[in-house]
C-alpha cells in the first residue's frame, strides 16, 4: 500500500531524511518526535516536562494534518534519556491521554542530541 508523507508547514525543516509522519490507509504513524526547533536547536533544555509538551503538541498537529487526532492513538514509543524523568514525562502525558489510554513502551536510551529527555512515536488509526 502507498503511503503519503505528513509534513506540517510550520514546522522546521527536520535534521535528517524523514517526514513528520505517514498516512497510509487509515494507519497514520508519527515518527520519532523531539523538542527540536529550527535548525535544530534544543528547547527547553533540563525541562522534561515541557519538552513532553512541545513532543505531545508536535504529535497533535502532524495527526491534525493527516486527519486524525491524539484520541485515535494506539500506540506510543517512548524514549527517556534519564529515568528521573519518567514522573515528570508520565504527568503531562497524562494530560494529553484521559480516556482509554493506548498501549504503549518506554525505555531509557541515547537521543540523537544532547540535551533531548524525551523523545515519543504514535501510531494511530483512524475512523477505529
Amino acid at each position: 500500500m502507498p503511503f503519503e508523507p505528513i509534513n506540517p508547514p510550520q514546522f522546521p525543516t527536520p535534521i535528517a531524511p524523514y517526514s513528520a509522519g505517514t498516512r497510509a490507509g487509515d494507519t497514520v504513524y508519527v515518527s520519532g518526535t523531539l523538542a527540536l526547533g529550527e535548525g535544530g536547536s534544543v528547547l527547553h533544555p533540563g525541562d522534561a516536562a515541557a519538552q513532553t509538551r512541545h513532543v505531545l503538541e508536535t504529535i497533535r498537529i502532524t495527526l491534525e494534518a493527516a486527519g486524525a487526532s491524539l484520541a485515535d492513538v494506539d500506540f506510543n514509543h517512548i524514549f527517556l534519556a534519564d529515568w528521573a524523568d519518567y514522573p515528570a514525562m508520565n504527568a503531562v502525558y497524562a494530560d494529553y491521554f484521559p480516556g482509554a489510554k493506548p498501549a504503549r513502551y518506554c525505555i531509557k536510551c541515547g537521543l540523537v542530541k544532547p540535551g533531548l529527555l524525551v523523545e515519543i512515536a504514535s501510531v494511530a488509526h483512524k475512523g477505529g
